[in-house]
């Protein structure tokens, strides 16, 4: 294969990768917290002595938008948002993980936990404890939770020390290699839920753009096979 058809290989498979992540993107419009990605092309490119270079372009490097997400009321007790840039702490088998999705709920221990059964965890990295019989549950905008105007027990809300270390785990949770501390500016709002800040339709447009290219490559590839076959039959007589 000559170099314009591995030129072109590397730049299918980018596309293939993003119209995965945009595929994602819009299939999860509606998850509570969830975070848009992007795919960042980066190019490769080769200096030949006495003869051309090289270039390829390669989409291997996703980049996650931390836009604030549209909050929506759900008058729920255990549904809690954040205006900010901080985060939930929530332990889970692999660590402490950080999320925006914070649609809790009270176990059967009276831990505080998320859909999928994860302790909420405090800023010191202690569950988050909820009386079964606790009554008149509030939280204050930074995270303690009182019953009858007696604490319990408080939200943690963390930063990660270096936000763009972040790793995704799953659609929600991130991984903060980095570490993580306190947030002292960021605050909770009971009552309410923080939907996807994906723009589907930029996405559902970018998805068709990605299409069109990926199409065009390909027909560029079976333009070049054809010419290839031309030439070594020509050759061959």
């Amino acid at each position: 294969m000559e170099n314009a058809g591995y030129t072109t290989l590397t730049r299918q498979s980018g596309l293939m990768r993003e119209m995965r992540v945009v595929a994602n993107n819009i299939a999860n419009a509606a998850t509570t917290g969830y975070r848009q990605e992007g795919v960042i092309f980066s190019e490769y490119v080769q200096r030949i002595e006495g003869g051309a270079s090289l270039s390829m372009g390669q989409g291997n490097v996703r980049n996650t938008a931390f836009d604030q997400g549209a909050l929506t009321q759900t008058g729920g007790t255990f549904d809690f948002a954040i205006e900010g840039d901080a985060f939930f702490l929530v332990e889970t088998p692999g660590g402490p993980r950080l999320t925006r999705a914070g649609a809790f709920s009270p176990s059967a221990n009276g831990d505080l936990v998320t859909y999928d059964g994860y302790r909420v965890l405090d800023a010191g990295g202690a569950p988050v404890f909820v009386p079964p019989g606790a009554t008149d549950l509030s939280v204050s905008s930074d995270g303690t939770i009182s019953s009858g105007g007696t604490p319990l027990g408080q939200l943690g809300l963390v930063e990660p020390i270096i936000p763009g270390d972040l790793v995704r785990e799953d659609g929600v949770m991130f991984r903060s290699d980095a570490g993580y501390e306190p947030s002292e500016i960021a605050r909770v709002l009971q009552g309410s839920v923080e939907n996807s800040n994906v723009n589907a339709i930029g996405q559902i447009a970018r998805m068709i753009e990605v299409q069109r290219a990926y199409e065009m490559g390909q027909s560029f590839l079976e333009t070049e096979d054809e010419r290839v076959r031309q030439a070594l039959k020509a050759l061959s007589q």
